[in-house]
């Protein structure tokens, strides 16, 4: 099987992928785990083989592993997500970074037709963002490392056979990445009841293991942090929002058509085709984004230089993703609010997107990162001349041709949310003009994604504004309707001081 798989262009193996994946169609696929029957279908036509290296019989291709997740995604966005916790986020780290040995115990058998599967085990109750607030230890024993604690929010919680577990030492301020099996001592004690993304399971495990000595990654040798082990899945979030959009615009406009109002057709509508515009030009700034993630990027290559430019990606595909689940939703009414219509998918559609502005680090995070990343390399130069040349942003500068000096102010951990989302709108710019230029995109979907983006970035000047009028106090606290200026709110901002990123419940 793995032999004839391996034989296979590119366009033949992604053709048996589509035939496979389109048996998990969302529209008719129950909204349960999925079962290892169903996994093993994906197996055997090839799903993790792009993800593996030639010499553990994979085929090793970047490109296949971002067109496996936009072909899922499109059919089923759970089991677009469900390949991603597979391949980017717990067998490549072992693929870049582990040892020979780990990977000559488990890769081999992650190339065979065995429905085996994987799961990153990093967030844990009550650490959120910050690695130092993790309570999961491991310590030397005899014979290698003894690994205690307690994670929740894995994908996979109750069925992955391999774990990659993150824990810091028992003793001082090291942090180690382990590959454990799952009857090693990987206990699940709790699932949750998610509200989407039916496919997956999640919950709370209990870790108490012994793992020999090769099972440790060495961080300290490869490079490995914590910020690395989300950036192939965050980037592939990316051709998952392609694939999932480009349903939603082809399901939003066939319920449109099809759809009698009065006397006429729902998409006859004004205000009917603003949605499905909006749709539609969330669909093209995801496809930009899904192919510069295939032709600039490399998962398979150390991704620490294109660390701003995955904020950017994640944030904005997850952004578009949410926003066009909810104008389908609204175009189909009360049908669109039950799971399991006859008529559409938009009920499904919303709570499986809705949840991506917070897995896999939370949106309002990474834009802070990414709005101090640049603001660490602006040598003196005001905000808006940095990202006038800088290649992420410059042609997005000059393709809009707006006036950005509201990011020249002094920027509190507020302003810098607010300024990382402006960034990562003209980054989405950027890539929506450099994707035309290079496949020859309709240039009216082009021109309506440069509005749409524009209008984003209007949207985060007028919050800057927002701001100026003194909404917040003196001590960075939101005031309560109707309190005086010397009235503390029951909700704080959150100044997250973490000294690294655990946060994720897509892994």
């Amino acid at each position: 099987m793995t032999h004839d798989l391996l034989s296979l262009s590119t366009h033949e193996f992604l053709a048996g992928i589509d035939t496979v994946a389109s048996k998990f169609d969302s529209a008719t696929y129950p909204q349960e785990y999925l079962s290892p029957d169903g996994w093993a279908l994906l197996v055997r036509a090839g799903v993790r083989l792009p993800t593996l290296p030639e010499e553990y019989g994979g085929r090793d291709d970047h490109v296949e592993m971002c067109r496996i997740v936009e072909t899922t995604s499109e059919w089923n966005l759970a089991l677009g997500v469900y390949v991603i916790v597979n391949t980017a986020l717990a067998l490549l780290p072992v693929v870049k970074w582990a040892g020979d040995e780990v990977k000559q115990e488990m890769l081999p058998l992650f190339a065979g037709s065995e429905p085996l599967t994987a799961g990153l085990a990093a967030t844990e109750p009550g650490a959120g963002s910050a690695l130092s607030a993790m309570t999961t230890t491991f310590e030397e024993v005899d014979g290698g490392y003894r690994i205690r604690g307690r994670k929740h929010w894995q994908a996979l919680s109750s069925s992955a056979h391999w774990w990659l577990v993150v824990a810091k030492h028992a003793h001082r301020r090291e942090y180690g990445y382990f590959v454990v099996r799952r009857n090693e001592g990987f206990r699940t004690v709790e699932l949750f009841e998610a509200l989407g993304l039916k496919l997956l399971d999640y919950g709370v495990n209990d870790i108490d293991v012994i793992v020999p000595r090769h099972r440790r990654i060495d961080a300290e040798e490869t490079g490995l942090n914590s910020v690395d082990l989300f950036m192939g899945s965050r980037a592939l979030l990316a051709a998952a929002g392609a694939g999932f959009l480009r349903r939603i615009s082809r399901e939003a406009h066939a319920y449109a058509d099809g759809r009698q109002i009065g006397r006429k057709l729902q998409s006859k509508i004004g205000f009917v085709n603003y949605r499905l515009a909006a749709i539609d030009t969330s669909a093209t700034i995801c496809e930009a984004l899904s192919h510069y993630v295939q032709t600039a990027l490399d998962l398979k290559a150390d991704m620490t230089p294109a660390f701003p430019a995955v904020q950017a990606l994640k944030t904005v595909a997850t952004e578009r993703m949410v926003s066009a689940a909810q104008h389908y939703q609204q175009l189909t009414g009360g049908e669109g609010y039950r799971c399991g219509s006859p008529t559409n998918i938009a009920g499904q559609a919303f709570l499986d997107s809705r949840v991506f502005t917070v897995f896999d680090g939370n949106n309002d995070m990474l834009s802070q990162q990414l709005a101090a990343h640049c603001l660490t390399r602006r040598a003196g130069r005001p905000l808006s001349g940095f990202l006038a040349e800088w290649p992420l942003t410059a042609a997005g500068v000059t393709t809009l041709q707006a006036d950005l000096s509201f990011l020249d102010q002094r920027l509190s951990q507020e302003h810098q949310v607010l300024a990382g989302r402006a960034i990562a709108y003209l980054f989405a710019i950027t890539q929506v003009v450099g994707w035309a230029a290079e496949t020859g995109a309709d240039p009216a979907r082009v021109r309506h994604a440069i509005e749409f983006l524009r209008n984003d970035i209007a949207g985060v000047a007028a919050e800057f504004r927002l701001l100026a009028t003194g909404i917040l106090d003196t001590n960075g606290t939101a005031r309560p309707v109707g309190a005086g200026s010397g009235s503390p709110s029951p909700f704080p901002i959150r100044h997250d001081q973490g000294g690294g990123e655990a946060a994720t419940a897509v892994g």
